[in-house]
Formats: C-alpha cells, structure tokens, sequence
C-alpha cells in the first residue's frame, strides 16, 4: 500500500536535483535561484556512482521528486535510480553557436555528442557543407578514447559536452561547451513540470488510498494477469494478511472464492453478490477496470451483511415520516355530475408533471384527490410527502420544507437535515392549506417552482430537485392575491391546473353511496355494527339532505362514528326510543326541538364519547395532533375531553 495522503507533502514545492560536472555545473548554479520560487533546486557537482550514492543519502532526509544531467552522467542515473530524468537536450541553435566560436579558433573542427548523431544536427551539417569531424562516445573511457583520436587527426578545435570538452583542454586543443544557457533553462523548466505533474497524481493517489484506507467495505484490485496491486484495511482484515503479504500475488490463490478470473475474462460486472468466505457471509461485488477504453484490470468489493441491516435501520429512522398514499381517484366515492368533472379532469392532469392547484372546502377530500393524482400519474412508485402549512409557525415551516445545514442555528441536528422538498426528489409534494403560507416562504417557495432546486438554511449552493407540487387550499386565493396577503406571482405560479373538489352540500345525491361506504368501513370491525345503528342511519339518509354540511365529508364521517359509538352503548333507554335528535341535534338547528328532546344526550352516550376518545388517542399512540385529525375536533375541545377523563 501507498502513504496515507499527507496535505503537506503536496504543498512542498517540488525538490528538483540537477547533476552536472566540468562545465555543465556552472551553468546549473547560475540558473538554480532564479527557480526558487517553483522548486528547490540542488546542484550535485557529481557523476556515475557518486552521484547515485549521493542522491540516495538526499531522499531519505528531503523530497526528490526529478533529476536533470546531460549525457553519459544523464543515461547511468536513468539505469541506477526510479527517479524521473531530463536529459539537457541539443538544439540546432546550440550547435549553429558553438560551431560559430569553434570557426572563429581554427577550421579544424570536431563535433562529439553523447550517444547517437543527432538527425538534426547530421542534416544541419550537410547541408551548410561544414566538414567537420563528427563523433560520439557512451562512456568515460569512449570519451578519452575519441579525443585522443581527434588529437590525431590534427583537430584543433573540439565542440562537445563538458566531459569531452575538458579531456581536449588537457590535451592541448580548445573544448567549447556544446549546452547553452537555454538549452538547460529549457531542461529545468520541464522538470518543474514533471516534478508538479507528478506531485497532482501523488496526491490523487495518496487521497484515493487515505479514502480507501476508511472504507468499513473490503477493496482489492487486480492486473490482468489478477495479481493483486491495491488492498485497503478491511480487505486485510477479511483475508488474515498484510498488504505486504498480499501485493503481487494472484487473488485465486489467496482466496479461490473471492477469484477476479471470471470478471477478467468476461469484462462483465456483477453487483451485490452473496456468497460465503469461510465461516461468513459476504455481499460482493466484481467490477472489470477499463482505462481509456482498454481493460487493464478488476477490482472486488466486499460488505458485511450486517453493516447493509445497520444502514437500512439508520436511514429509515433518518427519513421523513410520508403520507402513506392509500387513496387512487377511483375511490373517491359518489356519482354526481359535479364529483364525476372533478375526478376525469384530475385523471387528465394525472399524466403530467404540471403544478396543481386544488380548491375546496375543509373536508371535502382534497388530500384524497391529491394522492389519487400522484398514483395515477408516473411519479407513483416515488415518495408522496404531505405538508400542512398551518400547522406549523414560520421559522418552523421554513426548515421543515427546506432543510437546514449543521450549525445553521441553535439546536440544529448534527450533520443538519433535509428538507421535505428534499425528501419528495423524484415525487410528490402535496402543500396543503398553501393559502395560509407566510409571505416570507412564499417567496421561497416561488424559487423553488421557478429555479426547481432548494437551498437549505445556512447552505450555500443550492440543491436542484425534481418534484410535481400539488397544493391545496379552502380559501379564494385570488381575492387573497388582492388583500395583499398572497404573491400574485406564486398564485399564477401555483394556478397551473387548476381543479375544484365541489362540497357535500352541491352533491348530495352522493349521501346514500357515501354513507353505505362508511357504514361498510364500520362493518368490517371486531364486532359488526351496533343493533340500533341501521335504524338511525335510515333517519340520516332522510334529514341528511336538509343539512348544509359545513364540514363536508369530513363531518359526515365523523358523525357515522359518532353513532356508532353511540348506539353501542346505548342500553338504556329502550332501542325504540333512541332518537337521532339525541346524538346529532346540528342536524335539526333549523327547526325548534320539540319540549321532551331539551335534554342532554344520556350519560352513557356521554361516558361512550370519552372511551371513544382514549381510544383514538391510544391508536395514535399519544399524538394528538392525529387524534385531533381522526376525530375531527380541534386541540381545544380534545384537551377539554382529556379534562373530563382526568388526561388533560
């Protein structure tokens, strides 16, 4: 395994070492400082074996990340060390300058370079017709051995590296240096290159291994040939060895079961695999490496099972509460021409992904259409999360719908939260009561619908969504608009389709279907409906269709309940005598009651009430606000009830 990714390493500027004997030297000190801003730059006065042994000494106290020489010097550091080498090349203007000098000494010239000709400078010598002496040597001794020979041959002048271009000083001609004062500027500047290219992917390559090294998932990575070249901690651990046991070995061999050779051979992944390793279960999955486009490898990853169980726990205690979508259209029950438009335009906006604007009184079924829209539409296997806007004070509404960042305010969550917009990616937001949405968040919610993306509290970029909103309402929004208590903008937003759930007072044809699906509901419950109930629900069905129903479908259900529990209880005084009066007087508002109904309802009608009450309350587990939604009462008249049962 890699070091563990280390920010001060790749914040060092880069050590560059520059190896240069005789002249080459100079010019290397000379242009170091003026690279001390980009790298540091050491200069060894060295070659062959020294330098090497040097070199080593420096890498184990500093950073040496590329090294620059010339010539034979240059080839023996590539063949003795794993450190990148740039080799001070020569140029056509380095030979045309140093050939001008040499003209200017003596004709006699010769040309000696390390290893082979150059072709340019092969073509430039031609074609300028110079006949000069050309030469080359890949050792000291070549070297001694060539400028002898030219000395021979009666050359006086020698162009030629450092080395060759000293040897012919001691033998009495004139060596001038071949490398010009660019052409190492040149070798310097493409070191720092190399130097910080290569420190980017140190860096890549430590973080991967330092992410890797946390991975609680068990990582290996094979070549071709599925020797192991990558293993993090955990897949240490699964395999009882070290990284240093491990790297270079065939995976096949160190775990048959874990083998990458069918992946390798087929480049085809397969994902979240169960299968046993030893004595345990592992989730695996084999994936093929493909580098620009070419196969180069396979990685394997491996998860315990029960770190999926524990994330699974965490993330639906983490998630929040949705409204379960029980209701399709077709359920909403009743027959009337006015439901009948409301339920086939609801089906048309159905399709689409349009913001709905839903009106209708208080509870005339608008959450019910809501969910029938969503799973009508194609967005019915995603999230439905539903929103009372007037249940919640500002600041309260702002992060339930937005989300907030950690810290973004006192007694923030750790690690913050997300918002129910969030929550509903990819679904359905259902806002209802949006008429009672405070001005501030209805500028919020207006960027929502137009940008489609949300900012958390405290955050700084956005968060882009994909969410249908359907929003309800019990209030004329546009005269709201004109009160001043409503954007205009956000109505006309919002008022894309547009649908209107009529109430029961326009459609009460529909009472004797809504009233046998009720009673039906009730039916179904341990222990049937009560005896007298039938004979009550007769008197509903005929003075049902006298009664305005201000609370809709909402309080007839409620009142079906009402009888219900009622009725059950009711021992004394005789069936015959149990009066609808009794237990729903609303219904005869309009009229006086005659002298023997001015009586309050019987004690144990009363004592039933309270029972019923306990009861919901117990289903909803002490949540009150539900308890208050199932029994259609408000949190006044529920803590008064309480009261009465000695809860409160």
């Amino acid at each position: 395994m890699e070091r563990s990714f280390n920010p001060s390493h790749a914040a060092r500027p880069p050590g560059i070492v520059a190896v240069g004997l005789h002249r080459l030297k100079s010019l290397l000190r000379e242009l170091a400082p003026s690279y001390a801003d980009r790298a540091a730059v050491t200069v060894l006065d060295l070659g062959f074996e020294e330098a090497v042994h040097a070199i080593e000494a420096l890498r184990r106290t500093q950073s040496v990340d590329v090294l620059v020489a010339a010539g034979s010097n240059g080839a023996f550091l590539r063949q003795h060390l794993d450190v990148p080498v740039v080799l001070v090349r020569v140029g056509e203007f380095d030979v045309m300058s140093a050939l001008g000098r040499a003209r200017a000494i003596s004709p006699r010239i010769a040309l000696v370079t390390y290893g082979e000709i150059p072709a340019e400078v092969q073509r430039f010598s031609e074609r300028f017709e110079l006949g000069i002496v050309q030469r080359s040597y890949r050792s000291e001794q070549e070297a001694a051995d060539c400028v002898r020979e030219l000395r021979a041959l009666g050359i006086e002048v020698v162009v030629a590296p450092g080395l060759v271009a000293d040897l012919a000083d001691r033998l009495g001609m004139t060596g001038i240096f071949l490398y010009s004062q660019d052409a190492v500027r040149e070798a310097l500047d493409d070191a720092v290159e190399i130097a910080r290219v290569s420190r980017i992917e140190l860096s890549k390559r430590e973080r991967l291994n330092t992410i890797l090294g946390q991975l609680r998932d068990g990582v290996v990575a094979v070549d071709m040939q599925e020797r192991i070249q990558l293993v993090n901690p955990a897949m240490e651990r699964l395999l009882d060895a070290d990284a240093t046991q491990l790297l270079g070995r065939p995976l096949g061999e160190v775990a048959p079961e874990l083998s990458l050779r069918d992946t390798l051979r087929e480049a085809q992944p397969t994902l979240d695999e169960a299968q046993r390793f030893g004595a345990r279960m592992v989730v695996a999955s084999r994936l093929p490496i493909v580098e620009q486009g070419v196969q180069t490898g396979a990685v394997l990853t491996c998860t315990d099972p029960a770190a999926i169980e524990r994330m699974d726990r965490s993330l639906r205690s983490r998630q929040p509460r949705r409204a379960a979508t029980r209701y399709r259209l077709e359920q909403m029950v009743g027959a009337s021409p006015a439901l009948l438009k409301t339920k086939a335009l609801a089906a048309r906006c159905a399709g689409g992904h349009a913001t709905v604007l839903i009106i209708g009184e208080s509870g005339t079924g608008k959450e019910v259409l809501a969910q029938g829209i969503h799973n009508a539409g194609p967005r019915k296997r995603q999230p439905f999360i539903a929103v009372n806007c007037a249940a919640f004070p500002e600041t309260l509404l702002e992060s339930e719908l937005f989300g907030y960042e950690e810290g973004a305010f006192t007694g923030s969550r750790r690690g913050g939260k997300a918002g129910l917009f969030e929550s509903a990616h990819t679904g359905t937001i259902f806002l209802d009561e949006i008429g009672e949405m405070p001005l501030a968040l209805q500028t919020r919610l207006l960027r929502v619908l137009q940008e489609r993306e949300v900012q958390r509290i405290g955050a700084t970029e956005p968060t882009p969504i994909d969410v249908r909103v359907i929003a309800a309402t019990h209030r004329h929004l546009a005269d709201a608009v004109e009160a001043g208590e409503f954007r205009r903008d956000l109505y006309y937003r919002l008022n894309i389709l547009r649908l209107e759930v009529p109430p029961l007072r326009e459609r009460l044809d529909d009472l004797p279907l809504l009233i046998a699906h009720m009673v039906d509901r009730l039916a179904a419950r341990p222990g049937g409906l009560p005896r007298a109930l039938p004979r009550l629900i007769d008197d509903l069905l005929a003075r049902g269709h006298r009664y305005a129903w201000p609370g809709n479908v909402r309080e007839l259900d409620n009142l079906i309940e009402r009888l219900a529990v009622y009725s059950a209880q009711a021992e004394e005084p005789p069936l015959a005598e149990l009066h609808l009066r009794d237990f729903a007087p609303e219904l005869y508002a309009d009229e006086a009651p005659p002298p023997e109904t001015l009586r309050a309802l019987p004690a144990t009608a009363q004592e039933a009430e309270l029972r019923h009450i306990a009861e919901v309350l117990h289903r909803c587990q002490g949540d009150r606000a539900l308890a208050c939604a199932q029994l259609g009462i408000s949190r006044t008249t529920l803590w008064r009830k309480l009261k009465q049962l000695g809860q409160a």
